[in-house]
């Protein structure tokens, strides 16, 4: 048998061809493996609405933290004019105890009863020292007041110094919820970002059409307000129980299709609580600034007793809320991307109902 002979080892040109052959495989199947699929629109609308629930209720915390800052902000200036007010009293009772003092140095500096000896007038002196007597009482009663001012004043610098430090941590614990808002936020908008051109045309009609509708309820009712004194519309809400009520109601009309932003009262846009409020402070009542306080601002009332301009409660943890409007529909500042409109209650989960 001969020799078998072995292989020749390949080539640096032919490794060169086998290496980037087996590198375009990998990054063939690479690109394969990984490449996903666009979801479609029914999934990304589905995780764009919890996006915004989550700000949503991000943003009713914030309001909260918000009041709590503004309210505190009014404390520690408060108190810090009580210090200046209290520092100005102390530094009079010390210009005038300087003076009893310089006074007493002056006219007691000798022994009283060696003073007594070499007057020449002793029924005089006695007169003066009758008087010194009081001056005493006196320096007594400024030291006592004295020593309450600064009692106080040490109080009120102590309470300036907590509340001053509860609204740093407050401004710091604001900035902190602002960035969760946007967080959640950005994530919605990089969301919608993955639908096709075709797919985003149909969210802004969508969008579009939602906004006209709005409007077009807000006509609805501004006619259904002018021919109300001449004939009935079985169509309009149950009137109001009250004139209050009814500038609640009204109020609530005139916003319609107006946009959703986080964190705004009005006048041109508003988020939930936002929007309730604005509508109470037209009929001269002052509700909280967040949803989950509101729920306290007036007694509940039953499902079935609602009525027009009753505050409307939804979710578990209380984070939206809306003013109903009678047959079962309320008038509510949705979220980010839509407007205030008209919606059913039972379109989210109901909580119960609050009148103020």
């Amino acid at each position: 048998m001969g020799k078998r002979r072995k292989p020749s080892p390949p080539s640096r040109a032919r490794l060169a061809v086998l290496t980037t052959a087996v590198a375009g495989g990998a990054v063939l199947a690479s690109g394969t493996a990984d490449a996903e699929p666009r979801p479609d629109l029914a999934t990304v609308r589905e995780r764009v609405d919890a996006l915004n629930e989550e700000a949503e209720q991000a943003v009713e915390q914030y309001n909260g933290l918000q009041a709590q800052q503004q309210k505190l902000q009014g404390d520690a200036s408060r108190i810090q004019e009580k210090v200046a007010r209290g520092q100005e009293a102390m530094n009079e009772l010390r210009t005038r105890l300087g003076g009893v003092a310089a006074e007493q140095y002056r006219s007691n500096g000798i022994d009283p009863s060696v003073r007594l000896m070499l007057d020449a007038d002793p029924a005089a002196y006695l007169e003066r020292a009758s008087a010194w007597n009081q001056v005493a009482d006196s320096q007594t009663a400024l030291l006592r007041q004295a020593r309450e001012e600064q009692r106080k004043l040490d109080q009120d610098r102590a309470e300036a110094t907590a509340t001053l430090a509860r609204l740093d941590s407050a401004g710091t614990e604001l900035a902190e919820r602002k960035k969760r808002i946007q967080a959640k936020l950005s994530e919605a908008q990089a969301t919608l970002n993955q639908l096709s051109a075709e797919e985003r045309a149909k969210v802004n009609a969508q969008q579009s059409a939602e906004k006209a509708k709005a409007e077009a309820q807000k006509a609805a009712a501004a006619d259904r307000a002018s021919r109300s004194a001449q004939r009935p519309d079985p169509n309009a809400p149950a009137p109001p129980a009250s004139g209050r009520a009814a500038a609640v109601v009204r109020f609530a009309y005139a916003q319609l299709g107006k946009p959703y932003r986080w964190s705004a009262t009005g006048p041109d846009d508003f988020d939930c609580s936002g929007l309730t409020g604005a509508a109470y402070r037209a009929a001269d009542v002052k509700l909280s600034r967040m949803s989950q306080d509101q729920w306290n601002d007036g007694p509940r009332v039953a499902r079935a007793d609602l009525q027009p301009g009753d505050l409307v409660f939804f979710y578990a943890d209380i984070h939206h809320v809306g003013i109903y409007i009678g047959d079962g529909k309320m008038i509510h500042a949705p979220r980010t991307g839509k407007n205030v409109e008209v919606l059913p209650i039972d379109a989210m989960p109901y909580m119960g109902a609050v009148r103020p």
